[in-house]
């Protein structure tokens, strides 16, 4: 009977286990599957920016003109300064 129990303990933890991780593989595989992001500034349409967009405004969508410079958007790292608008380069920090 005690053997019984402990053989059923065992196989109670190892499918615990088994879960666990299963499940930390799902979450390296989201992780993985997001690309790092930074933060663009002077890349974002009027009303399309992410966040803080200068004096006068809150956060995303507050953008007034297209490619506002203190304005900014996330891109895929490395993509920023690859970025070209009519206003010139996407910058990783605020223009002037």
């Amino acid at each position: 009977m005690q053997t019984t129990r402990a053989a059923l303990a065992a196989g109670l933890a190892l499918a615990v286990a088994g879960a666990a991780f299963a499940s930390a593989g799902v979450a390296q595989e989201k992780a993985a599957a997001k690309p790092a992001m930074e933060k663009c500034y002077g890349v974002a349409l009027a009303g399309k920016n992410d966040c803080k967009a200068g004096a006068g405004t809150s956060c995303a969508g507050t953008s007034k003109v297209d490619y506002q410079g203190d304005a900014w958007k996330l891109v895929k790292v490395g993509e920023c300064v690859k970025t070209k608008t009519p206003k010139g380069f996407g910058s990783l920090t605020p223009k002037a």
